[in-house]
């Protein structure tokens, strides 16, 4: 079974949105500075319509495309991105969490709509996933898997960016510290990705 990771762009101050994500801005007001990194490299490097990386970022890119298996999310992370109606970069089923399903709008085919609860979706994702990486999209989603145990590793990748405000991603994850194997640094151009490992 392979590993349950979340990975995502955060700024300096721990935000993966800025204030006010929602139709209107949907990365929040200057959070669009978040994923500028994930363009900024040269025409090479281009591995998907959307993600052109710097040279030293591309190994990590390249593993979102060639080790993802499934993809979990929020509905709140859905909604934002339009369901992925013209495609995610990373084609996986998308597992999605919600208590209450579209019954109109347009989405991605890859998404399944899970209502009954973050376990059933890990279930169902990492059947899909068999070995590949299941890969947590959004803030809700990780801090549930980490409170539950159930979160083998967060990857980050670190903008220069300060927010001041938005969505936090480690937060809420119960009490008590929780120990953290650092065990990738990759520094990049207008990014840092850090990889730990949670120990359980």
């Amino acid at each position: 079974m392979g590993s349950v990771i979340v990975d995502l762009s955060i700024s300096l101050d721990g935000f993966i949105a800025g204030p006010d994500d929602g139709a209107e801005f949907p990365l929040g007001r200057g959070g669009e500075g978040l994923f500028t990194w994930m363009s900024a490299g040269p025409e090479e490097n281009r591995v998907e319509r959307r993600l052109r990386p710097p040279s030293a970022s591309k190994p990590v890119v390249d593993e979102w495309m060639t080790g993802g298996g499934a993809i979990i999310s929020g509905r709140r992370t859905f909604d934002i991105a339009g369901g992925w109606a013209d495609g995610h970069p990373i084609d996986v089923p998308i597992f999605v969490l919600t208590h209450n399903p579209p019954t109109e709008g347009e989405w991605s085919p890859r998404v399944v709509f899970v209502t009954e609860g973050v376990d059933r979706a890990l279930e169902l994702a990492q059947e899909a996933a068999g070995d590949r990486i299941v890969s947590v999209c959004g803030a809700a989603p990780a801090q549930q898997l980490l409170r539950a145990g159930k979160l083998d590793e967060i990857q980050v990748s670190l903008v220069p960016l300060l927010l001041g405000g938005g969505v936090r991603l480690l937060d809420h994850f119960g009490p008590g510290p929780i120990a953290l194997e650092q065990t990738r640094v990759v520094e990049s151009d207008g990014v840092t990705h850090l990889r730990y490992r949670v120990i359980r």
